[in-house]
């Protein structure tokens, strides 16, 4: 089966059969354009074979068709196989070249050499890139005078062709370029580059005025004393524009500095130390500027790169000031009042002016101190307690102020800072007086012994525990051995008696001087258990050691019984007076005794109490042997029973000591009298009272039998009685 294309009156091809003649064969085709999409573009003549163009062909959307062409007898048989009809779009220059955005953005240095690559243009054409349809060229139509860029035509790149580009001229170029197909004489498309030039730092930033005049006060800081203006070509906000400012001479001692102002980029000159006007009263600073980026190699220098400018320092009174702020000092504690503690006085500054400071106190919480006005010496004016809550660490803290008698006045503030030094003024203290141990030296952990001391370290611990010098037979029973620095051991070193034992111990600080005291301490030696603790049986006697001996009552007794003598006689001739002017007040009632008023001298049980308290205490030792009487004390040794015999007295007054203390421990022994603190009782009360009663002035029958008068005769504790009943 033959194919012939033709392009006649959309005639595109006539497919003929050699199988059967004209008019005997039935033509179909099949494929895209036919029966699928796009549908309807070709068709064909069923008995001539002719197939025709039915719709304008687009290549950029389809540029070839593959067809079946099939050759049928009238009766539907097949007459040849299928024939592959291939339909080719040719292309034509219907599509104009199109950039790929309106606007190129390029950006280059300024100065950059020629040749430097600024940007690249590019554009797209639809039609077949196998022809001249889509052979395109690039060219700039237009840029201005001078001719500084060039755009390859075949690659669009856009470079630098000339030296000069100068932001501070021309800071952006607009170029209009063009696209054209058919190798440049074909279809074309314009767009648009734009080309910014780049700041560099080509221009060197430059003072406005050579000399710069400012004011400032004194005594001042952290103020703007004037700005300094300054010029510069670059781009404005960027490195190569901002001003850096530096002094070179003029300020030795650094009290000036120089920052930039942002916004104008101008120079603050401020004062970041006070000035003092009596030390300088101008400074001429030498300034230069710069920018923060560096100057092109190739820049020219700025003509005022550098400025003086001159401060001129203004007088203003000052306020005083302390030479030693804060000052310390230290004073032993408990110092006296008028004690002196420092003079904290101030100068002021203000020598051209003629001023007198005085002084004061601001902060004294304890009113400890006292200042003098005119000298400003502080010393103190009570004792300062230790216990004081304003001592903190043992520092005391009080505000001193100075002032000026300008107009208006300055006021200094200073701070005395006082340091409280710790004297060693406390002996250590045993922080327990009594305990008890075993009668076994072995037996038990012995007794712990601790003590305290008020003095604050290092006057306290550590302590030294030591038996007694005085006693030095202590150290034959006993033995000391230290623990801690604030603790010691007791123990026995031999088996000693049972019962209470009066020690003395020497305890001594480690202050300097060292503080020691000698100190009594009560030890009860008892029978232990097996864990080292007393039995049952040792605890009354421990009770019954522990208070005041008998021999130290009957000193007391024998005091108030002497004491009562010596009133008897003061007594009786009171009385024989008082009955001279008595005119029968009281004659008749002497046999009355039963409301009289007896007179005692110590707590007792009245006329019934007969036998509360042992009066053979009271006789002479060598008859008690012959006045034994019953224990009235069960914790009493029975080996006891009666107080011992008169023993002799003492030969030399070093064996006092011994003498008193063997007397103690007999009476403390004694199973005849009482504790120590039961009532203390008389058991004889006498044969009445020489004073007569004073029951008849509430007995009689009437107050007109009765004479009152003589009331005011008996002194000023009778005058309310007197007041009552006498005469008037």
């Amino acid at each position: 089966m033959d194919v012939a294309l033709l392009l006649a009156l959309g005639l595109l091809a006539q497919i003929k059969s050699d199988k059967q003649p004209l008019g005997s064969v039935i033509y179909s085709i099949q494929g895209p354009g036919v029966d699928e999409e796009p549908q309807g573009v070709f068709s064909i003549d069923k008995f001539t074979g002719k197939v025709f163009l039915n719709a304008m062909l687009d290549r950029e959307k389809t540029d070839r068709f593959r067809l079946r062409a099939f050759a049928l007898d009238l009766g539907g048989a097949t007459l040849e196989e299928p024939t592959d009809l291939e339909i080719v779009v040719v292309d034509q220059n219907d599509n104009r070249p199109v950039f790929r955005q309106e606007a190129f953005m390029g950006r280059v240095l300024e100065g950059a050499v020629p040749g430097t690559y600024v940007t690249r243009a590019e554009a797209t054409d639809a039609d077949d890139p196998e022809t001249d349809n889509a052979a395109l060229r690039y060219s700039i139509l237009e840029q201005g005078s001078p001719q500084l860029f060039s755009i390859d035509e075949h690659t669009g790149d856009i470079r630098t062709v000339q030296v000069g580009l100068d932001r501070e001229v021309v800071a952006v170029y607009n170029l209009t370029l063009q696209v054209a197909d058919m190798s440049g004489d074909g279809l074309t498309a314009t767009a648009s580059a734009i080309i910014t030039l780049e700041d560099v730092n080509d221009n060197a930033p430059g003072f406005t005025q050579e000399q710069f005049f400012m004011e400032v006060t004194e005594a001042v800081s952290g103020v703007d004393v004037g700005r300094l203006e300054v010029q510069d070509r670059d781009l404005p906000g960027s490195p190569n524009w901002a001003a850096r400012f530096t002094i070179l001479e003029g300020d030795p001692n650094g009290q000036f500095t120089i920052r930039t102002d942002p916004q104008t980029n101008e120079g603050v000159l401020s004062v970041v130390k006070p000035l003092d006007y009596e030390s300088c009263e101008q400074y001429d600073l030498r300034v230069a500027v710069q920018n923060e980026a560096p100057l092109q190699a190739a820049a020219p220098r700025a003509e005022r790169g550098q400025a003086r400018v001159s401060v001129r320092v203004q007088d203003v009174n000052e306020a005083p000031v302390f030479q030693e702020n804060p000052l310390r000092t230290s004073l032993p504690e408990g110092v006296l009042p008028g004690t002196p503690v420092a003079t904290f006085s101030a100068q002021d500054p203000d020598t051209e002016q003629l001023q007198r400071l005085s002084y004061s106190k601001d902060y004294d919480p304890e009113d400890w101190l006292q200042v003098d006005r005119a000298t400003g010496r502080v010393q103190t004016q009570r004792v300062l307690s230790p216990a004081s809550p304003f001592l903190k660490d043992g520092w005391y803290r009080a505000i001193i102020l100075a002032c000026d008698d300008a107009s208006p006045p300055r006021t200094a503030t200073g701070t005395l800072s006082v340091e409280i030094l710790e004297v060693n003024d406390h002996a250590p203290e045993l922080s327990l007086r009594s305990g008890s141990v075993c009668s076994e030296p072995g037996q038990g952990s012995g007794l712990l012994l601790g003590a305290t001391d008020e003095d604050l370290p290092p006057h306290g611990a550590p302590f030294h525990f030591q038996l007694s010098p005085r006693v030095p037979e202590l150290t034959q029973n006993w033995s000391l051995s230290q623990i801690n620095v604030s603790h010691a051991q007791l123990r026995l070193r031999h088996q000693v008696r049972e019962g209470l034992h009066r020690l003395s111990l020497l305890l001594r600080d480690s202050g300097q001087p060292p503080q020691q005291r000698e100190q009594p301490l009560n030890v009860t030696v008892c029978r232990c258990g097996k864990d080292g603790a007393c039995l049952p049986g040792a605890t009354a006697r421990r009770a019954g050691g522990a208070g005041i001996s008998l021999g130290a009552l009957v000193i007391v007794l024998a005091s108030v019984i002497l004491l009562l003598l010596l009133a008897l006689p003061v007594a009786l001739v009171a009385r024989s007076r008082q009955q001279s002017g008595d005119k029968g007040f009281l004659h008749g009632l002497q046999d009355d005794l039963r409301d009289n008023i007896l007179n005692y001298d110590e707590q007792g049980g009245g006329e019934e109490d007969q036998d509360a308290y042992d009066i053979n205490q009271l006789r002479h030792p060598t008859e008690l042997a012959a006045l034994c009487r019953p224990p009235v004390r069960r914790d009493a040794p029975f080996s006891r029973g009666c107080p011992q015999a008169a023993r002799v007295l003492p030969s030399s007054p070093a064996n006092i000591a011994d003498f008193i203390n063997d007397g103690l421990e007999v009476a403390d022994s004694d199973p005849s009298v009482p504790p120590y603190d039961t009532a203390l009782i008389y058991d004889y009360e006498g044969d009445g009272s020489v004073a007569g009663t004073l029951s008849s002035i509430l007995s009689s029958l009437g107050d007109e039998d009765q004479d009152y008068s003589c009331l005011w005769d008996w002194g000023p504790r009778f005058a309310r009685l007197a007041d009552l009943y006498g005469p008037p």
